[in-house]
């Protein structure tokens, strides 16, 4: 089943690349061939927890070694303003006997633990290469575990070795799709209700944008999967619009939506100040064309002329400082175009961007701000290629994930995090500015000037 269900994933009809292929090419689906012994990233277990542990009040328990908990253990700093039982992490621990014996019985055992301690509306159980290579039946025993308990038990069958943590973000929406939305049937259903597919709600960003929402009096009815409760997600079929931030993770979750509940969905960003502007008027749309009330519209532009005039007010000091600063973007998905735009708008210029993790359209909309110059998309640029680009004064700044930071360092570079670490928001008109402030804290930090002269001992 599982492998079914791989190739129907790989199969993405809104995937503009998949489609342009052959229909060999299609079957063989889009994952890469890995080379034994060389980091691959992050492996499909690790893409499917990291994808749903924002769902905050449920109990995340991962069937396998210690070691998988910890790998993926809170590596992605999301933030609740609810339950933090999401931040616990609960693992079978499978042992020696349990590879021998079979770790069913075990794993039965610790969801009823689990529930009996903490009482939550489901349980997530993650499945991982240990317990898929014994045999361990994860869905029969989620299935007998919510029939006794009656607890939702949801399976998530995502062992790392079937492929990468791509892969993962797609089971686990898969998962979503198949075990929780469309169970719960809500009493307070309204005309401008929509979900946000693709949101985590890193370093608390939902704030940053879901207060623009309501002041248009339009309801956040779920963010997939950024500081969701369980009946948020089980009750999201009754939204009448999705708007899709990571394309890449969630398209086919879209996809299925729109499908069986009919909810239109579009991809856009809230990153930058144009972004912000372009989805709030998207979503306005789209809820209007849905039965919502054409004053919307109207009341759409009134607020994005006063919060745009708002931020480029706080953003003006700032452009004399770092108007023709040249800044290296290494990351992907949605922000390998997104924040393009936001450097832009305060005259910063982008001389990269990577575009690893990102689709054709996310790679065109990248293209189509860097003014068409090819030789500014990489996939992937190799430590001695970047090291080079800052020695030669190529790049001012890098903005990227951690695992990048030290080449930046090493060349006495000044570097942001702009991935899931992070501990400052970006999203939205405040978020912008808040970006630009701490750029312009590290590109113009009297520190750089400091470490790039020679020791004394070298004069």
């Amino acid at each position: 089943m599982l492998k079914h269900k791989i190739q129907d994933l790989m199969n993405e009809p809104g995937c503009a690349t998949n489609q342009a292929k052959s229909d060999g090419d299609r079957k063989k689906g889009c994952s890469k061939s890995l080379t034994p012994g060389a980091a691959a990233g992050g492996c499909c277990f690790d893409g499917a927890k990291i994808a749903l542990q924002p769902i905050t009040d449920v109990v995340h328990l991962v069937h396998g070694p210690i070691a998988c908990e910890g790998n993926s253990w809170d590596t992605r700093n999301s933030h609740s303003t609810g339950s933090d039982l999401y931040r616990l992490g609960f693992t079978t621990d499978m042992q020696n006997l349990d590879i021998v014996n079979g770790g069913e019985k075990k794993l039965y055992k610790a969801i009823k633990q689990a529930i009996a301690k903490h009482n939550p509306p489901a349980v997530f159980v993650y499945q991982t290469c240990v317990g898929a290579l014994i045999g361990d039946d994860v869905d029969a025993v989620c299935q007998a575990a919510t029939e006794r308990l009656g607890v939702p038990v949801v399976p998530i069958n995502a062992p790392g070795f079937v492929g990468s943590k791509n892969l993962g973000n797609r089971l686990g929406g898969e998962a979503l799709f198949e075990h929780v939305i469309g169970t719960v049937e809500p009493d307070d259903v309204g005309p401008t209700d929509i979900n946000i597919l693709g949101e985590y709600n890193v370093a608390g960003e939902l704030d940053q944008f879901r207060p623009l929402l309501s002041r248009l009096g339009i309801r956040l009815r779920c963010s997939i999967t950024g500081d969701a409760r369980y009946r948020d997600v089980a009750s999201c079929h009754t939204a009448k619009a999705n708007m899709v931030l990571c394309s890449q993770a969630l398209i086919t979750l879209a996809r299925k939506m729109q499908e069986k509940w009919g909810i239109p969905y579009y991809e856009g960003s809230f990153y930058g100040i144009s972004d912000t502007s372009e989805a709030l008027r998207n979503i306005a749309r789209m809820l209007v064309a849905q039965g919502a009330d054409a004053t919307l519209l109207d009341r759409t532009e009134a607020l994005i002329a006063e919060e745009e005039a708002k931020a480029w007010a706080r953003l003006e000091p700032f452009k004399a400082r770092l108007t023709g600063r040249k800044v290296l973007l290494y990351t992907g998905g949605v922000k390998s175009w997104s924040v393009i735009q936001a450097l832009q708008e305060v005259g910063m210029e982008v001389v990269g961007s990577s575009v690893r993790k990102a689709t054709e359209a996310d790679k065109a909309r990248a293209l189509e701000r860097l003014g068409g110059d090819e030789d500014k998309l990489a996939d992937a640029i190799t430590p001695k290629d970047m090291y080079a680009m800052f020695k030669d004064g190529k790049a001012d700044m890098m903005l990227s994930g951690g695992r990048s930071q030290f080449v930046a360092l090493k060349a006495r570079t000044p570097w942001l995090d702009i991935n899931q670490e992070r501990h400052v928001g970006f999203a939205a008109y405040d978020g912008m500015v808040a970006m630009i402030e701490q750029i312009d804290l590290m590109i113009n930090n009297p520190i750089w000037e400091q470490v790039r002269k020679p020791a004394p001992w070298e004069v």
